[in-house]
């Protein structure tokens, strides 16, 4: 994988609000629903997503910067607790082969030396919680999805993504984190989910929000127009003599409400856009229209 800050077109001192926003203006490009059947803006979103992942946690793009794990985000050097891992069954350690440390020789001796008379006695300690971070799409968290996760001692776990999952919300796996001692139960590993941004819609509560920018015909003449949500597309009635900033609210199409198993809506606000370059024909009828019609929107808001 290339070097992440060149995919995100941003320095190393980029700061974390700079990274976001190179990320959405790349990720509404490049994004599959807007490139339908293009293979290589496939290729460049999941690209960019990946950086993304990794510039955008605080901890890996620190690790990162320091050398320890590389832009795929794979360890470039082995942990320093696996080096004592492979005694047999938790009751002794392996020693350091080079510069070791008296002292941490000393301290393993002294938890697992056999009790008097040289009896050998059974030390018992439950396993380490673990910690890992986990990146998901706005899409998946909002509808749920199972990610396959590697766990510090390389083992493989399908993680369930439940729909309507926050950002910052943390799943707890019994018995996944690091294995007991003496016949002492595992720790549990702790995943704190974060939630990349999507290149339209943004979440409040449940409520799923979306600028939707109409023509002036439809704004004036109304229409029925294709509109996206967390579910896929919809046909979205605009009414007549709609203005920028209506919002029109679609029942239920908001996110999953995991305690209440309720949706929420999607909000829909209009934004009327005119044309790149004015038509002679469309500037002729203002202009005439004008004339004859008197209406000043500043007034009804209070500018004069």
């Amino acid at each position: 994988m290339r070097d992440p800050y060149e995919i995100l077109g941003v320095p190393k001192s980029a700061s974390a609000e700079d990274i976001k926003q190179s990320y959405r203006k790349l990720a509404k490009k490049l994004h599959p629903d807007l490139n339908p059947g293009n293979k290589k803006a496939e290729q460049s979103f999941k690209e960019v997503s990946a950086a993304y992942d990794l510039l955008s946690d605080p901890e890996k793009k620190a690790r990162f910067d320091r050398g320890e794990i590389d832009a795929s985000g794979a360890e470039r050097q082995q942990p320093f607790y696996k080096a004592y891992a492979e005694g047999d069954e938790g009751a002794r350690y392996r020693r350091f082969d080079g510069d070791e440390s008296p002292f941490a020789d000393d301290l393993f001796a002294d938890l697992f030396r056999g009790g008097p008379g040289g009896g050998r006695q059974t030390f018992r300690m439950r396993g380490a919680d673990v910690s890992y971070t986990l990146e998901v799409d706005f899409l998946e968290a909002a509808n749920g999805i199972t990610r396959r996760v590697t766990l510090a001692d390389g083992k493989t776990l399908d993680v369930t993504i439940p729909a309507g999952t926050e950002d910052g919300q943390t799943l707890r796996l019994k018995g996944q984190g690091q294995p007991g001692l003496g016949g002492a139960p595992a720790g549990d590993a702790f995943i704190e989910i974060h939630i990349r941004p999507h290149p339209f819609f943004t979440r409040t509560g449940n409520d799923i929000h979306v600028e939707l920018p109409v023509s002036l015909a439809e704004a004036v003449l109304g229409g029925s127009v294709n509109l996206p949500t967390i579910d896929g597309k919809v046909a979205l009635k605009i009414p007549a003599g709609s203005n920028s900033g209506t919002v029109l609210r679609l029942k239920g199409k908001g996110v999953l409400n995991q305690a209440t198993r309720q949706r929420g809506d999607q909000l829909v606000k209009l934004k009327v856009v005119l044309p790149d370059q004015i038509d002679p024909e469309l500037k002729e009828f203002v202009e005439r229209w004008s004339k004859t019609h008197s209406h000043d929107p500043r007034s009804k808001a209070g500018f004069s």
